[in-house]
């Protein structure tokens, strides 16, 4: 009796394994529970749109399901930008090193290109691996760490995304916001650690495609003096960058520039943060004789969450958008694109930052999306022809 009880117990525990899972099979053939979406590639699209410098910022790489990525880039395309801003993490590639897995990668490319749209592609998160080869232990190093060492390996994963995404990512953004001591692995700001990362990326991955342009990395809007732990004003970071000689290394320059509660047209100061900030960068750069370089802005915005002190009403954030839009597009000739924070999370903050989406985690798309949607159309009064 013992001998027969373990031999059917292994097949109790198959048939509880199994039998939820057949449930709900059931239940989906008797349309009782809907199946998840699919996502089959749409025949190639196309960007139908008066504005080709319109672009936002996406958050697909954290996506489980493939559907949310398609339905995404298809409402992106409708809204009328040709290109979004993504982050493509190391650490999701080459987990163990040499070993790399493009699978989160590709989806959203194949997705892009389905979609009739360009990736600037924004790359950084240091795999453990990577990490360990800092002098210091690992439980004190975080995913922002990129030991000095190691640059030579982040060098090489650049030039893989420059190689295997040809025609879809044509430019490539090192790192984020490199003036704040969290994005520098809590270390004290070092720009001209950075401007040793940019000289040691460049010329390996204009060697694997030199076509790709690289982008000195947006730096965040602060107003943090020299010495502090928390960061470095961007104005003096970027002045700090050119003195290293970063310029030879990068072939345009990422700008973070947001509204906060200024109008655009708001007159930029070098203790102030507002969109007009971005000239105050541009002119570092014509200081330094750069200015023949194109500016990207990637990220810029204004958030109306009802209870953030620097949120504007929703009907602010729709007229400053479209104006921040116009006056990028009319005045500022030195940029290349502008692109809006942010289309969509994959799960809710619960916090301020909703409030900077287009459309929420079930796909409720904002007034200010068909705002920017008209804009891209040439339907609002005030477009250029």
């Amino acid at each position: 009796m013992k001998q027969q009880f373990f031999t059917w117990a292994p097949n109790i525990w198959r048939y509880k394994l199994w039998l939820p899972r057949v449930i709900v099979l059931v239940l989906v053939i008797n349309g009782i529970v809907p199946a998840s979406p699919r996502a089959p590639l749409m025949p190639p699209q196309t960007v139908e749109t008066s504005k080709p410098k319109l672009c936002i910022h996406t958050r697909l790489i954290d996506e489980v399901e493939e559907w949310k990525i398609q339905r995404s880039l298809q409402l992106i395309r409708e809204m009328g930008a040709s290109t979004i801003v993504e982050f493509f993490p190391w650490a999701y590639v080459e987990g163990t090193e040499d070993n790399y897995n493009w699978n989160s990668i590709d989806r959203i490319v194949r997705h892009a290109r389905n979609q009739g749209l360009h990736i600037i592609a924004r790359v950084g998160l240091v795999p453990e691996w990577a990490r360990r080869k800092d002098e210091r232990p690992i439980g004190t190093t975080t995913l922002n760490t990129l030991p000095e060492v190691a640059f030579a390996d982040f060098a090489d994963f650049v030039a893989q995304v420059a190689t295997r995404y040809v025609g879809t990512i044509d430019q490539i953004i090192i790192w984020n916001e490199p003036n704040l001591a969290f994005e520098w692995g809590y270390q004290n700001v070092d720009p001209a650690g950075y401007a040793r990362l940019l000289a040691t990326v460049y010329p390996v991955a204009h060697a694997a495609n030199p076509n790709i342009s690289i982008l000195a990395a947006g730096l965040a809007p602060t107003l943090e003096p020299q010495g502090s732990p928390y960061g470095l004003n961007d104005i003096l970071y970027l002045q700090a960058l050119y003195e290293a000689g970063a310029a030879p290394y990068f072939d345009a320059l990422a700008v973070h520039t947001y509204g906060f509660q200024a109008a655009p047209a708001a007159e930029p100061g070098f203790n102030l943060l507002n969109f007009r900030r971005a000239e105050l960068l541009h002119e570092v750069m014509v200081r330094f004789g750069d200015d023949q370089k194109p500016v990207i802005i990637t990220e810029t915005g204004w958030n109306d969450h009802p209870r953030w002190t620097l949120a504007v009403s929703p009907a602010q954030r729709m007229e400053y958008t479209v104006d921040a839009l116009r006056w990028a597009e009319t005045r500022w000739e030195w940029v290349d694109a502008t692109c809006l924070w942010v289309f969509r999370y994959p799960q809710p903050t619960l916090s301020y930052p909703d409030n900077f989406t287009f459309a929420d985690t079930l796909f409720q798309l904002r007034p200010l999306y068909y705002t920017v949607q008209a804009y891209a159309r040439g339907e609002l009064n005030g477009d250029q022809p």
